[in-house]
């Protein structure tokens, strides 16, 4: 099956979660990282309210992970950071930290291609 998204990764507030993971768990979560380059919409949610942030849910052996992304030019999954859910809510700290990462994210795009500057 042909890949219709590329998976980047911002900075490292993804890897250093993914770092402290079990070897079985950072397998199930890159066989779903892997699917959501293929397949729209299978294991994206969006996330009412937050202006087009994004959480990839993973679960393994009854343990919930959620990866918090965004859409960035019509393909490409943005991955900021992630946490391991222990209750029916996501908690507001989580969805508050990762609109600062993805708002960092599209400010350092804007200054990396120069708009914005005087000449």
């Amino acid at each position: 099956m042909e890949r219709i998204r590329q998976i980047i990764f911002y900075k490292d507030y993804f890897l250093d979660f993914y770092d402290n993971l079990t070897d079985k768990v950072k397998d199930k979560i890159e066989h779903v990282l892997l699917v959501a380059e293929r397949i729209p919409g299978k294991f994206l949610q969006h996330l009412s309210g937050t202006d087009g942030l994004y959480e990839v849910r993973v679960e393994y052996q009854g343990n919930i992970y959620r990866i918090f992304s965004c859409f960035d030019e019509g393909n490409l999954v943005v991955l900021f950071n992630a946490f391991q859910k222990k209750s029916q809510k996501t908690p507001p700290a989580e969805i508050e930290k990762a609109l600062k990462i993805k708002a960092e994210y599209f400010i350092e795009k804007v200054k990396s291609k120069g708009y914005g500057k005087k000449k």
